[in-house]
């Protein structure tokens, strides 16, 4: 294992994703082999870096010195998200595409709104996924403001 592959910065910070998943072989093929990361560490905890990030997924738990009073579990049901791993990407059509031959389910096809184009995905364990490109952003468009809103 090379130093570089790990999140382990020589400097300052680095910023990694952690997901408590039910079946680490599971999540651990869809971020390698769906999303296209390079497993770093197969388990305890499993890391895949991915783009130039890192994924850590272990199976849940109840508290530890710690993080007293702190169970982790994935996600129940489909239901309400208070988070989501946002994902960049340069051509989304291409993404949308490719991850959807390999098995992706997405909510919807990506969703032009006007900022950005972008759809959302879930990952084997429920959690939400952005999958975005910024189109009219880098040209100094904002996106349109949510139904019944106006803009700021």
């Amino acid at each position: 294992m090379r130093r570089a592959d790990v999140p382990a910065p020589e400097t300052g910070i680095l910023l990694t994703h952690y997901l408590t998943v039910a079946d680490v072989a599971r999540s651990r093929a869809f971020y390698a082999d769906l999303l296209g990361g390079e497993v770093v560490l197969a388990e305890n905890p499993c890391i895949v870096k991915l783009a130039n990030a890192w994924i850590l997924m272990n199976p849940g738990g109840g508290p530890t010195p710690d993080k007293p009073g702190i169970t982790l579990r994935p996600p129940e049901g489909s239901g309400p998200a208070s988070s989501f791993l946002n994902i960049r990407v340069a051509d989304i059509q291409a993404c949308y595409e490719d991850w959807s031959a390999k098995g992706a389910q997405f909510l919807t096809a990506p969703v032009d709104r006007r900022a950005e184009v972008r759809c959302y995905m879930r990952d084997p364990d429920g959690y939400l996924i952005e999958v975005g490109q910024s189109t009219g952003l880098l040209h100094g468009v904002l996106a349109d403001p949510p139904a019944g809103t106006s803009p700021p």
